[in-house]
């Protein structure tokens, strides 16, 4: 029998999850990310130690969904640009249009893992452009995305 500690996490199951969900019913799935050394995104683009990204089709190209990355292309500004971030740097799944979501804890502990560095230019592949994600909706007086529950 396997025991709790040994489980693998629920997280990249239900990020998986609430993106089908988001992109089988006409939402923009983003996904809102705490950024540290091990997170792959233009640095420019962080605000606050944290960064939304679209992570649609038509924002991305050859996105993948793993158990331990979120991986794809998107352009920022223009250029194309590899994107990579840890599961457990996910902060929150959700639709662009009506805020439903979900929201995962993240710690600020180190996590022993490969230290990445910021992300240089790829070769150009097509993506749309990514900065023109808007911010996600919030609560008052804070940072955090306002998820509401998917019935």
């Amino acid at each position: 029998m396997i025991s709790t500690t040994e489980l693998p996490s629920t997280r990249p199951y239900l990020i998986r999850a609430l993106y089908d969900w988001c992109s089988e019913n006409g939402f923009t799935p983003y996904v809102a990310v705490k950024v540290d050394a091990s997170v792959q995104v233009p640095r420019e683009y962080v605000q606050g130690g944290e960064i939304v990204l679209n992570v649609s089709m038509d924002a991305t190209s050859s996105l993948k969904l793993g158990n331990d990355f979120i991986e794809f292309k998107a352009r920022f500004g223009g250029k194309p640009r590899e994107i990579m971030v840890p599961i457990h740097r996910v902060m929150a799944i959700y639709a662009r249009e009506n805020g439903q979501g979900m929201a995962f804890p993240v710690s600020d502990e180190p996590v022993e893992s490969p230290v990445l560095s910021a992300v240089g230019t790829s070769a150009d592949s097509g993506e749309s452009d990514a900065e023109d994600t808007p911010p996600p909706p919030s609560t008052p007086g804070s940072s955090r995305p306002a998820l509401k529950r998917i019935k």
